[in-house]
């Protein structure tokens, strides 16, 4: 159940705090506040078209549909609840549209769905973490164990860490039950740990959401 704005930051003050909250930011745009809604897009957009670029290797396609999501928030922004996580309603909806494309594509060009295709995540450390050539072997092998991952358990994993979403966030952005979502992780974390060459500790630090 969503809960409705029932509050409203001055502009003055939220446009000066880059670190508001994403609800604050929420009811600004639902108040039709164009500079709170420029704020959310410039956060938000390389984040949404890098997911969707992870879910179909047509780019145009991932920027129209990431696109289209922010055009949909500010159109019908005045009948918008607020979400409990307003990353994770965004991410569904970039899911949502890409998903609903490719199933019209699949039905008259024979395109691949979004669920079956093969999710695209490339693990990317802060750079100050690779400093020595053992943690970019490290970083290596993580990628490696990654990709050899089904693309839901790797979805799953990319949405957890990289998102810090919950499992119930990512069971809805996915479209499956929680307990669904949460046997993903499980097995997708088992094959790397069980495939992890090295010290255990070294794999916690690169890795610590999951852990």
């Amino acid at each position: 159940m969503h809960n409705y704005c029932i509050f409203v930051l001055t502009r003055t003050h939220l446009m000066t705090d880059i670190t508001h909250q994403d609800s604050d930011l929420w009811c600004l745009v639902r108040e039709g506040d164009e500079s709170a809604y420029g704020v959310l897009f410039k956060k938000y957009y390389p984040t949404l078209v890098s997911y969707g670029k992870s879910l179909t290797a047509r780019e145009g396609l991932a920027v129209d549909c990431v696109q289209e999501v922010f055009m949909e928030v500010w159109l019908y922004r005045q009948n918008l609840a607020l979400p409990s996580s307003v990353r994770a309603y965004l991410l569904a909806g970039v899911r949502k549209r890409i998903a609903r494309r490719l199933e019209r594509d699949h039905i008259f060009k024979h395109a691949q769905a979004v669920e079956d295709a093969d999710f695209c995540f490339h693990f990317t450390p802060l750079d100050e973490m690779i400093s020595d050539e053992e943690t970019r072997r490290q970083v290596y092998q993580l990628n490696v164990l990654l990709n050899q991952l089904p693309p839901r358990q790797k979805e799953a994993i990319y949405l957890r860490y990289h998102h810090e979403l919950e499992i119930d966030e990512i069971a809805r952005l996915m479209q499956i039950n929680p307990q669904s979502a949460s046997n993903l992780l499980h097995r997708g974390i088992k094959h790397i740990r069980g495939a992890w060459v090295g010290e255990f500790h070294s794999l916690v630090l690169l890795f610590p959401l999951l852990f």
